[in-house]
């Protein structure tokens, strides 16, 4: 009897264990952090003490692949939607529509709902429909509405926003710690706009890129002291990531530049055309024009041209609604100019995202994560699934998967493992009984 009754407790006490995450645990918070443009090797040249830190302290991946397309605002929403740019449907920085030439830049877009609200929800607004308080500063996509809900908090970066200001980092970082400890939010992002300025400006290889990773890095050495003065250290999760890499931009007399009307009449043959921001373009061919506008891409080198019914699968873009029958992706390196060289950076993004420059960062430090961690590289579509789990939420639908990042939970496999003892241990009472 003492056997059984024995036998009873420890089955118990193990199907306790086995319980979902949310009947066991506190929800603990999240911060999402991104550093646009943060090149996965960018640490590897610096002396980064606070990076290595988090690595040691949490959980580092050898490096994380952004989506086609690798610019800003498709990466980041699809790091906050865990959705593909094809089914998300930003696809591109700039608001445009084809049929009337309406073009906006990149800032005046990111308060543009009607550019970011296709009926994909965002990570804050599904926290928020099951009760949790979420913010946003300056994320992309965190100043929009969707389908009439806001983010409960959003700041929305201004026009002409100096992007290395060190101390106004440390006030952001102040501002959020605050919302966290003081007006008790669940969930943060939090966006800064470099390295990929001084990416762009300098080039990915100088003494510049280095001093401004340098200063990330004591901005992470910020972040966790003040995680401290705010008794935070021990029931906030972060995630450090970004958007996507950097590449050094060749030049003439090194190579021939790309310009894209010595192989076609721009005016002539097309009606629609981004085609001078980066590594990625997009055209609308005139009506009857398009087989003559890809045979004539087709010639230019140093390029791969694609009709939208024809671009590869693990693009995940062929299905967008948004995007123009024509898309240019330059080899790496080769920026796209239309009719004349405008294109002044000296590095940029936009290429393909198989190639190691386009390939960015992944931290992540708190309560919930083990220690010392190293992952194998993912795609940063899991992301999302990843922050559903430490936030204890129903996932809306997604492309990612938890399976990809669960190892890096302390929590990982546990409640599958002792499921599986407590009903080995049942299926024995049984026999005894």
């Amino acid at each position: 009897m003492k056997t059984l009754e024995l036998l009873l407790v420890v089955a118990a006490a193990l199907c306790v264990a086995a319980k979902p995450l949310n009947e066991r645990t506190p929800r603990n918070k999240l911060l999402l952090i991104s550093f646009d443009g943060f090149r996965w090797d960018y640490d590897q040249d610096v002396d980064t003490p606070n990076l290595d830190q988090v690595s040691v302290d949490g959980v580092k991946a050898k490096y994380i692949t952004p989506p086609m397309l690798t610019m800003t605002s498709p990466s980041h929403f699809t790091t906050i939607t865990g959705r593909w740019v094809e089914d998300h449907e930003v696809v591109h920085n700039m608001m445009y529509d084809a049929k009337t030439n309406l073009k906006l830049p990149h800032k005046v877009t990111l308060s543009k709902s009607k550019w970011w609200d296709n009926g994909v929800l965002p990570l804050w607004i599904t926290a928020q429909n099951q009760g949790l308080k979420t913010a946003s500063f300056y994320f992309p996509g965190g100043g929009a509405n969707y389908s009439g809900q806001a983010v409960n908090r959003a700041l929305v970066e201004p026009h002409g926003l100096p992007d290395d200001n060190e101390t106004e980092w440390q006030e952001n970082i102040d501002k959020v710690m605050s919302w966290f400890s003081e007006e008790d939010f669940d969930l943060v992002t939090l966006y800064y706009g470099e390295p990929d300025n001084v990416g762009h400006v300098k080039g990915p290889e100088t003494a510049d890129r280095k001093k401004i990773i340098e200063q990330i890095d004591r901005t992470i050495g910020y972040l966790r002291k003040t995680m401290g003065q705010h008794n935070l250290t021990d029931s906030l999760n972060v995630i450090i990531t970004s958007d996507h890499g950097m590449t050094t931009i060749k030049k003439k007399p090194l190579v021939d530049e790309i310009v894209l009307q010595k192989y076609l009449n721009l005016l002539k043959l097309a009606s629609f055309e981004i085609l001078d921001y980066g590594g990625f373009g997009i055209l609308t061919p005139r009506p009857g024009k398009e087989q003559e506008v890809y045979d004539a891409l087709s010639r230019a080198p140093n390029l791969t041209v694609y009709k939208k019914d024809e671009i590869p699968e693990d693009f995940h873009l062929k299905k967008s609604k948004r995007l123009p029958p024509i898309v240019v992706v330059a080899d790496l390196g080769f920026n796209l100019n239309s009719r004349f060289i405008v294109y002044v950076n000296k590095g940029d993004h936009g290429f393909h995202n198989r190639e190691m420059d386009m390939k960015t960062i992944f931290r992540a430090f708190g309560p919930d994560f083990k220690k010392n961690f190293l992952s194998e590289p993912f795609d940063s579509v899991h992301i999302y699934a990843l922050m559903c789990e430490l936030l204890q939420i129903q996932p809306a639908p997604h492309n990612g998967s938890l399976a990809v990042t669960e190892k890096m939970l302390l929590r990982s496999g546990g409640s599958k493992v002792t499921a599986s003892i407590s009903a080995a241990l049942l299926l024995l009472l049984f026999t005894i009984i």
